[in-house]
């Protein structure tokens, strides 16, 4: 029998950085596979189908929760997100590795159905840094960005219950430090 494919999930509040640091880590890591999460959030002009995530409605999507199809799922900020079952155990069960970038509530959902996940919180240098960040990116309505602050301030006081926090003060560094962390993980 093959051996199993490692779940790692890569978190932080929203402006954390975990894209970025996770896009690093796939490219360090090429036989990694990425899980593209569903949702029913509008695309950004940014962003593709099937690549940032799968773009679906919200009749599809609950569809998908009354056939229990996902691993986790959550809806925040007016939409849906989640990550299908299938492709989970499609990948670690033929011996792939898979990263997934997900929120706070989604990766502990993940620990609670596969223990042996791997969590890794990337922790913003500070509440003010942070907002400052959010505000830089300029992609959301005033409402938009007050759900995602008072979302921030909740996810921040989870960080605790993850197996790795990296702190991201200084991008490089913080990169590195997960890089490294994924190979010891992938190497165990």
């Amino acid at each position: 029998m093959s051996k199993k494919g490692k779940i790692i999930a890569v978190s932080s509040p929203s402006g954390g950085g975990k894209t970025t640091i996770v896009k690093k880590i796939l490219h360090q890591f090429p036989e990694l596979v990425f899980s593209v999460s569903a949702t029913t959030r509008p695309k950004r002009k940014n962003e593709a189908h099937g690549v940032e995530y799968f773009f679906i409605t919200e009749n599809e999507f609950k569809k998908h929760i009354e056939n229990d199809d996902f691993v986790e799922w959550e809806r925040f900020y007016d939409y849906y997100y989640g990550t299908f079952k299938s492709f989970i155990a499609e990948n670690i069960n033929s011996g792939r590795s898979v990263v997934l970038e997900v929120d706070v509530k989604g990766a502990l959902s993940l620990k609670k159905i596969y223990p042996e996940s791997f969590l890794i919180f990337i922790d913003p240098p500070s509440f003010d840094e942070l907002v400052k960040r959010l505000k830089n990116r300029n992609t959301e309505n005033l409402e938009d960005f007050q759900k995602r602050i008072d979302r921030a301030k909740m996810e921040l006081k989870l960080k605790e219950k993850f197996d790795f926090i990296v702190e991201n003060k200084m991008l490089e560094k913080a990169t590195n430090e997960a890089i490294s962390l994924i190979n010891k993980i992938i190497k165990e």
